[in-house]
């Protein structure tokens, strides 16, 4: 029985997320078009409003969320880790005006990806990692001196609740070459949505904005190593009962 309702409660969600996504990528690709791009990205991440809202009373999952504070007024480097679509929806938003790091292949999505193109992402070739870290860097440059954020997901694809991947040194390196701030972002999104799962968990997303890290004297290298332990750490302190 509880599996049943877990799974119409994701049905529902799903119902009301599939609507939400088309219209406001359409509005994005159409006349979105016609609004500079500051209001068009205010406009269309309400789309990620409404979808974490809808996610709470379809579902039960709440969110806590600790370090606003730490948010810097100019701009930075965003880095956490990619467990599910619920932290690209919420990030996005969070952090906006931002350009994310994503692959090039989700433009190719009908609605989603159409709409996206036009919310300066940096689009990648995963394919290519010497190429992808050079587009990274450039294109991150020049986001940044826009005044936008950028958000990366060191891990470069999503990973399973409690698991780690390879940490890539673009985050770092981008932050030390633009001389921004470096913010870390802990998150259990994970637990609540997790990876290539149809049902969604009722429970309590808990994210945490760390402080810019400290980037004196420290290469990529060392500065990722920072990076990923202060995530690390920080993640096996949260709970999603909360």
């Amino acid at each position: 029985m509880k599996q049943t309702i877990l799974f119409l409660r994701s049905l529902l969600f799903y119902i009301g997320y599939g609507p939400v996504l088309i219209l406001f990528s359409t509005i994005s690709c159409t006349i979105g078009l016609l609004m500079p791009y500051r209001m068009r990205q205010e406009v269309v991440t309400w789309a990620n409003t409404i979808i974490v809202i809808w996610l709470k009373w379809s579902c039960g999952i709440k969110l806590k969320v600790e370090g606003k504070e730490n948010i810097p007024k100019t701009p930075s480097v965003i880095v956490a880790k990619h467990q599910s679509s619920w932290e690209t929806y919420y990030l996005q938003r969070l952090f906006r005006p931002v350009s994310t790091v994503l692959k090039r292949e989700l433009f190719k999505v009908p609605f989603f990806g159409w709409g996206l193109f036009f919310m300066h992402p940096i689009a990648i070739n995963r394919g290519s990692p010497r190429e992808a870290i050079r587009q990274v860097q450039a294109q991150g440059e020049q986001r940044l001196k826009q005044g936008n954020n950028v958000l990366i997901f060191p891990e470069g694809t999503r990973v399973a609740y409690g698991t780690t991947g390879k940490f890539a040194r673009s985050g770092a390196s981008l932050a030390l070459a633009a001389d921004v701030p470096l913010i870390p972002v802990a998150h259990n999104a994970g637990y609540c949505w997790a990876v290539g799962k149809f049902i969604k968990l009722p429970g309590t997303i808990h994210v945490v904005i760390g402080s810019p890290l400290d980037t004196a004297d420290k290469d990529s290298r060392q500065l990722t190593k920072d990076l990923q332990k202060w995530i690390e750490d920080t993640q096996k302190t949260l709970s999603h009962t909360r």
